[in-house]
């Protein structure tokens, strides 16, 4: 399905965006990238800090095919967006990439990296072996994910869960997309092309309603309107994050996949992504 053009650069002469139906709270346009200033505007990001019910109000943008996330914004040297390294010149399209075939791929190599130790290994990879096991199935479910990101968004706001959150609109053909299409580098020293991330991140929006509602300077924050319900499911899942991020499970002290299941994704209405 065609994507309708671009409406940033519309906001260069419309700051609230009153043309486009939205109301826009004071702003700027970001074109900025590591190689320079990039052809187009690639998101629009608010100049004070989000308030919780600022996702949801940017919703609106929808329409005219932006997307809401939030911007974290650590106070280390070098973390906040301002000094984020953008390159959108090295993502792919996401449509292009098979999510099952990339987790797969990747699961294989880090398993096979000669530095595990083989006990070590197999007590990270509890209840799998060094086979990939596979895509967890889709539950079924009715929750509306935008509607619960939302909410759950909010909460995350007024709890202090997220650094110093502004608001951004991303032109993007959904969510999962994001972060690819605004030419974030979080993950960079795992994979420099964000559209095969965005391939499996659109795999789960699909079967479990996810939506990317935050990201950091190598941080990435999603809503699950359909997490996991049981152990199993939960450890289906763990398998597929720790190909999607590794250092989840290595470097997120956790003794195994199975103890990361239990604690971070059995009926968890958030996941959180960390790349070294």
């Amino acid at each position: 399905m065609a994507m309708l053009p671009n409406p940033l650069p519309r906001l260069a002469d419309d700051a609230t965006g009153a043309a486009l139906g939205l109301s826009l709270p004071p702003g700027k346009l970001v074109d900025t990238t590591g190689e320079g200033p990039w052809h187009e505007p690639l998101l629009w990001y608010a100049e004070g800090v989000a308030a919780p019910g600022t996702w949801a109000e940017l919703l609106a943008g929808r329409s005219v095919g932006l997307l809401p996330v939030l911007i974290e914004n650590d106070k280390a040297p070098g973390r906040k967006f301002t000094e984020w390294y953008l390159d959108p010149g090295q993502m792919s399209y996401p449509g292009d990439h098979d999510a099952e075939e990339y987790l797969a791929e990747i699961w294989t190599a880090y398993t096979a990296d000669e530095d595990w130790d083989e006990e070590d290994l197999a007590q990270v990879l509890a209840p799998y072996g060094v086979d990939w096991p596979g895509m967890a199935p889709a539950p079924a479910f009715d929750a509306d994910p935008d509607a619960f990101a939302a909410e759950v968004t909010a909460d995350l706001v007024s709890s202090g869960r997220l650094d110093t959150p502004r608001a951004a609109l991303v032109y993007a053909r959904r969510s999962a997309d994001i972060p690819a299409a605004m030419g974030w580098t979080g993950p960079v020293n795992h994979e420099d092309d964000m559209a095969v991330l965005s391939a499996v991140l659109r795999s789960w929006e699909d079967r479990f309603g996810l939506r990317v509602v935050a990201l950091g300077f190598d941080t990435l924050t999603a809503t699950v309107a359909a997490p996991p319900q049981t152990l199993e499911a939960a450890e289906a899942v763990a398998a597929e994050h720790f190909a999607f991020c590794p250092d989840n499970i290595a470097q997120g002290h956790h003794e195994s996949l199975r103890e990361y299941a239990r604690k971070s994704l059995l009926g968890k209405p958030t996941w959180h992504f960390w790349w070294d």
